[in-house]
C-alpha cells in the first residue's frame, strides 16, 4: 500500500472512532467494498434503508434484501452482532489491538473510549476471536519449522529444575514458526510426546524440516517429517549450529511475554487462548501495515459469533 493510500486509511479509521455515521461506513467498506451483499443469502441486489421525511439512513444503518426481503446490517454475521456498542467504540478498539505490537489492554480502552470495564473486556475479546482462526482453515506450516513450549502466568515458586515444567502453576503453551512465515500458538494441557505428536501433526506438514531442543518428547514424532528433525542440546549451551536453532520461536515467545506481563499483567486460563491467538495474529501479519492488518481483522470477524456464555467455544 503506497504512503498516501495509508495516509487516507488512517484518516478514515480516526474519524470512524469519533463519528458513528462514519464509524458504520468505515465498517461497510472494510467488510464489503464497492458491492454490498446480504450476509444471509449472498444477493447483491439490496438497498440501504432510509428515513422516509430526511432521506438520511436510518438510526440502525441496515440494509434490505430485495431476494429473501430481510433486513440486516454491517454487524449481522459478525462479532459486532446484537451488542449494544457503537461501531465508533469498535472501530477505536480495532486500530489499537492491531497497531499496538504487544496488544492493548481493557482497561487502556476503558480510559480511552469511556465505557465500563466489563464492556471493554467483552469488546476485546471479541475482537481476540475475529483474529482466530478455525484450525480446520489454517495451512500447515512448511519449509523450515520451528517448535518449542514455554510456561505463562502463574507463580515462579516452586518450579522443579530440569523438570520441564512440573511442580508450578504457570500454564504451558505450544507454538511453531515457519521461518519468514507464520506461527501457530496455543495453551495445551501438558508437555508429553503424546500432546506434542498431536499438536505437530495438526499444524506441520509432513514434508517440512523441524527444529527443537533436545526434549526427548519430540523425538519420535520428529522422525516422520521428510525434510529430517534436528535439535539443537541447549543443555550443553549449545545454541546455534549452522542455520539450525530455534531463535525464531523463542522471538516470538518473548513478544508474547512482554505482552502478557507487560500490557495485561496477568490473564486467567480461561481466557489465555485468546492473548495467545492475538499475539499469533499480530507476528503473522507482521509484514502488513497496520491499515492493512486492520482492514484484514474486519473481515475475519464475518461469520463468527462469541457470546457471554459461550458453550463448545473449541475453536477459540
Amino acid at each position: 500500500m503506497d504512503t498516501e493510500s495509508q495516509t487516507a486509511l488512517l484518516t478514515a479509521v480516526r474519524e470512524a472512532a469519533i463519528d458513528e455515521a462514519k464509524a458504520v461506513a468505515f465498517f461497510e467498506a472494510r467488510r464489503w467494498g464497492d458491492s454490498p451483499a446480504c450476509p444471509r443469502c449472498g444477493s447483491v441486489a439490496v438497498y440501504q434503508m432510509k428515513d422516509a421525511t430526511t432521506g438520511t439512513r436510518n438510526k440502525d444503518y441496515r440494509w434490505r434484501c430485495k431476494d429473501c426481503k430481510r433486513m440486516y446490517s454491517v454487524r449481522t454475521g459478525t462479532v459486532f452482532e446484537e451488542t449494544r456498542l457503537p461501531m465508533r467504540v469498535w472501530a477505536h478498539a480495532y486500530w489499537r489491538a492491531c497497531a499496538s505490537k504487544k496488544g492493548v489492554s481493557a482497561l487502556q480502552i476503558k480510559r480511552e473510549t469511556g465505557i465500563t470495564y466489563q464492556s471493554a473486556l467483552f469488546l476485546m475479546h471479541r475482537v481476540r476471536w475475529a483474529m482466530t482462526d478455525a484450525p480446520e482453515t489454517r495451512p500447515k506450516l512448511t519449509g523450515t519449522v520451528e517448535a518449542d513450549e514455554t510456561y505463562v502466568g502463574g507463580k515462579p515458586r516452586n518450579r522443579l529444575a530440569g523438570k520441564r515444567g512440573r511442580g508450578t502453576t504457570k500454564a504451558p503453551v505450544f507454538a511453531v514458526v515457519q521461518r519468514k512465515g507464520a506461527v501457530r500458538a496455543w495453551p495445551i494441557a501438558n508437555i508429553t510426546g503424546k500432546t506434542l505428536g498431536a499438536a505437530l501433526r495438526e499444524t506441520v506438514a509432513p514434508e517440512a524440516r523441524l527444529i527443537t531442543d533436545e526434549y526427548p518428547a519430540y523425538k519420535k514424532m520428529g522422525a516422520t517429517f521428510g525434510g529430517g528433525h534436528h535439535q539443537v542440546k541447549h543443555r550443553a549451551f549449545e545454541y546455534v549450529r549452522g542455520d539450525i536453532h530455534t531463535n525464531t520461536i523463542e522471538g516470538f515467545f518473548s513478544l508474547l511475554k512482554r505482552k502478557i506481563y507487560g500490557t495485561h499483567h496477568a490473564v486467567s486460563r480461561e481466557h489465555l487462548h485468546r492473548y495467545v491467538s492475538e499475539a499469533a495474529y499480530l507476528y503473522s501479519t507482521r509484514d502488513m501495515d497496520d491499515m492493512a492488518r486492520v482492514a484484514h481483522a474486519i473481515k475475519s470477524a464475518e461469520g463468527k459469533r462469541l457470546l457471554y456464555r459461550p458453550s463448545g467455544e473449541a475453536a477459540a
